[in-house]
């Protein structure tokens, strides 16, 4: 009788598995849109990320209001999933560590990652960083909290591999808005919609770098959103276009309507989805040794890559065959 291994025991190898995260990331600022955005989780499952906005969220003098009205909404009953993270104000800003203190003694391990925006070099990272886990340390969060960082900045994309090399670093977002404006006319306004946001040379050159940097030291690049805020089509073919031309694992949304796009888009199609799991059955017949199947050969690096695409599958929701989902899941 053959012994059936596990892909993840069978298929160990000496690079680091990316996370595995939700596809989608939507934000939400206000209480309203927070409330709706945890509705929608609830109606939809565990297949979004719903990230809880200080940054943008908070009206000016009224930052320690907002990360209290936040800590009260992930520690209630609308926070079914418990998969929401914040985004904290910047290293430049006076009130982050305040909010960092309110948030992580108050919401404690309802925070799913923290996500930090405007760093402007690697350092300023790694400061904030430090003061996480000292913050972490003083409310007795055992867990290391992954963090996100924003990359935005002229200075945060040339630390960009530094950035995705430290060990707290789960995701690489990129901020395009922040990132043309930083580049103070130089680039038109027309590369943040599509279709120049993926042909100008210097926005190219900017995700190329943050989908490397990422994947290299084990993170996952999350593209950013689709200003077309209510267009579902844009927002499926901005998603598409990311995850199959940039290798984009991850979008954002801002609105109700984009997070299925979002999700469409980065899923595995379906025919992929069936060819995976019939090489991967099959394979785990053959106690993972090289195969052929329909006149092609298959070894212990296409099965990680279609391990790989069969676990994000079944991560945003994807239906799977019974045998794959008592063999594997």
């Amino acid at each position: 009788m053959t012994i059936l291994i596990h892909p993840n025991d069978a298929l160990v190898d000496d690079i680091s598995p990316l996370p595995l995260i939700p596809a989608c990331e939507h934000f939400a600022g206000s209480r309203h849109t927070l409330l709706k955005a945890f509705s929608i989780q609830s109606e939809y499952g565990p297949v979004f990320d719903i990230t809880c906005d200080c940054e943008d969220g908070a009206a000016s003098g009224g930052e320690i209001q907002h990360a209290n009205m936040i800590v009260e909404l992930l520690n209630s009953e609308h926070n079914i999933h418990h998969m929401s993270g914040i985004r904290i104000h910047g290293y430049d800003h006076s009130v982050w560590r305040q909010e960092i203190d309110i948030l992580l003694s108050g919401a404690r391990d309802n925070i799913r990652y923290i996500t930090l925006p405007k760093a402007q070099n690697a350092h300023q990272v790694e400061v904030m960083l430090e003061y996480i886990q000292q913050a972490s340390q003083r409310y007795n969060i055992t867990h290391p909290i992954p963090i996100h960082v924003l990359i935005e900045t002229h200075g945060a994309l040339n630390d960009v591999y530094k950035i995705a090399a430290m060990k707290p670093v789960q995701v690489l977002d990129f901020g395009i808005m922040d990132y043309i404006s930083a580049y103070q006319g130089a680039i038109t306004d027309n590369a943040m919609h599509s279709p120049t946001q993926f042909e100008h040379a210097l926005i190219v050159r900017a995700k190329t770098e943050i989908a490397c940097a990422a994947i290299s030291s084990g993170c996952i690049p999350s593209h950013n959103v689709t200003l077309a805020i209510k267009d579902y089509q844009q927002t499926f073919e901005d998603a598409y276009r990311a995850r199959n031309q940039f290798g984009f694992l991850r979008m954002w949304s801002v609105h109700p309507q984009q997070i299925k796009a979002i999700i469409k888009a980065m899923t595995p199609e379906s025919e992929k989805i069936q060819l995976a799991s019939e090489i991967l059955l099959t394979a785990q017949q053959r106690s993972w040794a090289p195969i052929s199947l329909n006149d092609k050969l298959y070894d212990k690096a296409s099965y990680r890559y279609y391990w790989q695409l069969l676990q994000r599958a079944h991560l945003s929701g994807e239906k799977l065959s019974t045998d794959v989902q008592e063999q594997f899941f």
